[in-house]
């Protein structure tokens, strides 16, 4: 997508004939202009400082002030700047550290005209609720916090509640109605306290389809972050006629900026103290809040449609997860959508995924839009539904492996059983396709 504004560009990199190659590369695009350029770490703060351009491409090893720290300082002294990260190296920690200190991408060297031009572009669009926060020229205080320190791992979580993220790399598969009907199901199993997050912060629908009325959201809490406690945090969040409680998103995507990766911790963290399950709904963009939060999710729920651009962004997702290193076996991949003769066969998406599919979830387009449009749940309004069928199974899989104790794990085994051969009894055969 190309702007309508020029996009300004710093480039950093201590070898001048890099910078200079980097100038050519960009040199056939005319909604890119390179403001300035950096030889150091040091230098390139302050020029962020003094130019607040759009995008700092930024080179991670450099002798006296490396990418990594440089970052972190830009970020406070820049707020509106995003910073592409550029590395010769691409193992793990380089990626690992560069999002941490809030990169918005990664290029490896050497890369091409139309990689580089893409990126930019690509960080740009994402950088735009920024933008309208922050004007540009806009410094942020310089007492602001410092990003996390580069190469220090995320701790887990103290025992508590458990974190299950419901994320998806392609944009329309249903992450949020899996969210919702999860989180549902959860509580109906348990008859435990189970809590809704709408963390796809610009656009987030949790709210709308659930038809909550009330007008608090996380950006509220984020206000009180200092003080938040347990009892505050709660009341902050709306109770939904199933017996969950929602945290809806921010009422209008320019306050998603107010929400940072460490209130976003602070939060759950708290959520986990009062609450068995926390149900996390996230956004598509892989940014530095995303990748924290993954990091102490007890599961990771990997939304997919079978369709070749998703299965190509769920494949990326997978190859991002790897070099990353987080534990694949956290990850549980749904097959959303399906339909019997038609899509992507599951046993494809399996081989090409390297990863087992968790559940498939059949598609019926009149009882999603059904429940969409009356801002009820599809697990309330039709129970029975082959696909309020599913959502159950999955719950109660999840249940088994957040907690393994034999008793439970079998418990759930056997109410999985009895769930599948009543659907038998209903419609011969289909559960057995959907979870295979």
């Amino acid at each position: 997508m190309v702007a309508k504004e020029k996009i300004t560009l710093l480039i950093v990199d201590d070898i001048s004939e890099t910078r200079e190659n980097l100038r050519k590369l960009l040199y056939f695009e005319p909604d890119i202009e390179i403001v300035g350029m950096a030889a150091s770490g040091r230098e390139a703060v302050d020029k962020a400082k003094a130019l607040q351009p759009n995008i700092v491409l930024m080179d991670i090893n450099m002798p006296d002030m490396d990418g990594i720290t440089a970052s972190q300082q830009i970020n406070r002294v820049a707020p509106v700047c995003q910073v592409i990260m550029m590395s010769v190296q691409s193992e793990a920690d380089y990626l690992r550290r560069s999002m941490l200190a809030g990169a918005m991408d990664f290029l490896t060297k050497p890369f091409s005209s139309e990689d580089l031009s893409s990126s930019i572009h690509r960080v740009y669009e994402m950088g735009a609720s920024r933008r309208v926060v922050m004007p540009a020229g806009a410094a942020a205080d310089e007492g602001t916090p410092a990003s996390p320190e580069a190469g220090t791992p995320a701790r887990r979580p103290q025992p508590g509640g458990k974190l299950l993220l419901v994320y998806s790399p392609k944009g329309g598969t249903g992450c949020s109605t899996v969210a919702i009907n999860t989180a549902i199901a959860l509580q109906q199993i348990t008859s435990k306290k189970v809590a809704l997050v709408d963390a796809s912060l610009q656009f987030g629908d949790v709210a709308v389809l659930l038809d909550l009325r009330g007008n608090r959201s996380i950006a509220d809490a984020v206000t009180q972050i200092d003080t938040l406690d347990v009892e505050t945090l709660v009341s902050l969040m709306s109770p939904h006629q199933s017996g969950i409680k929602v945290l809806p998103a921010p009422p209008a995507p320019e306050m998603a900026e107010v929400v940072t990766a460490d209130h976003l911790k602070t939060i759950l963290g708290l959520l986990r103290r009062e609450f068995a399950y926390i149900v996390l709904d996230t956004w598509r963009y892989l940014d530095d809040t995303i990748l924290s939060t993954m990091e102490l999710a007890d599961r990771i729920l990997v939304v997919m449609a079978p369709e070749v651009p998703s299965l190509k962004s769920t494949k990326q997702f997978f190859d991002t997860v790897e070099a990353l290193q987080l534990p694949s076996d956290r990850i549980d991949l749904i097959l959303n959508q399906v339909l019997v003769r038609e899509g992507i066969r599951p046993e494809n998406v399996e081989e090409n995924l390297k990863h087992p599919i968790a559940i498939q979830l059949p598609f019926d387009t009149r009882i999603v839009r059904q429940a969409a449009n009356r801002g009820l749940p599809l697990i309330m309004i039709e129970p029975n539904h082959p696909l309020s069928q599913s959502f159950m199974v999955f719950a109660r899989q999840e249940i088994a492996a957040l907690e393994p104790q034999p008793v439970k794990a079998a418990d759930a085994q056997a109410a999985t059983a009895e769930t599948e051969k009543e659907d038998r009894k209903k419609r011969p055969g289909l559960l057995d396709r959907l979870k295979r």
